[in-house]
């Protein structure tokens, strides 16, 4: 069974019009996760991946389980305050205000080559905060690996624009 068919979709969630990508119902299944985090490993296959980075909270779930099967370390990447060691950070816009994103000073070294991964991609506006972090430190982007993208809401395209490369494991088109 695909990876699509074990996410499900919760309609007006969490407020009406939006259909919400569920992927619990994806990680709870042994052979979805297995499948997921196998999927993920191969987009950076012989990549010489130094760590991968995950976006608070879902992203920690595979990118933890992806760096173990790369033999890379695990940055995460955190709201605001989260961290407790000194932090540099990003702001990024939101679609009624702002929010920030943080990782430790000492999380990625120059030239580390870096993987960054997350459950979903819609706007993209995290993921580019977090690019960014990831390009202040001195790591090298490798690409950026997502379980599910949403075209239509264009966050992909935004990366893509960026000049960075875009796995997403499926997508939700016109959803």
């Amino acid at each position: 069974m695909p990876i699509k068919s074990r996410i499900r979709t919760i309609p007006d969630y969490p407020k009406p019009g939006i259909m919400f990508r569920d992927i619990t119902t994806l990680l709870q299944d042994p052979a979805g996760l297995r499948l997921t985090i196998e999927n993920l490993v191969e987009t950076v296959a012989g990549g010489g991946v130094d760590k991968v980075a995950g976006i608070e909270a879902r992203g920690f779930i595979l990118a933890g389980a992806v760096a173990r099967d790369l033999n890379a370390g695990f940055v995460p990447i955190r709201k605001q305050g989260k961290l407790p060691h000194t932090t540099v950070g990003e702001d990024y816009e939101l679609e009624y205000g702002s929010d920030r994103v943080e990782v430790h000073t000492d999380a990625i070294r120059k030239g580390e080559k870096v993987l960054l991964v997350d459950d979903l991609i819609a706007t993209g506006g995290t993921a580019l905060a977090a690019i960014r972090l990831i390009e202040t430190m001195g790591g090298d982007l490798v690409g950026c690996s997502f379980i599910v993208d949403l075209p239509a809401l264009g966050g992909a395209q935004r990366i893509r624009d960026a000049g960075h490369k875009v796995h997403a494991l499926c997508d939700f088109e016109g959803e």
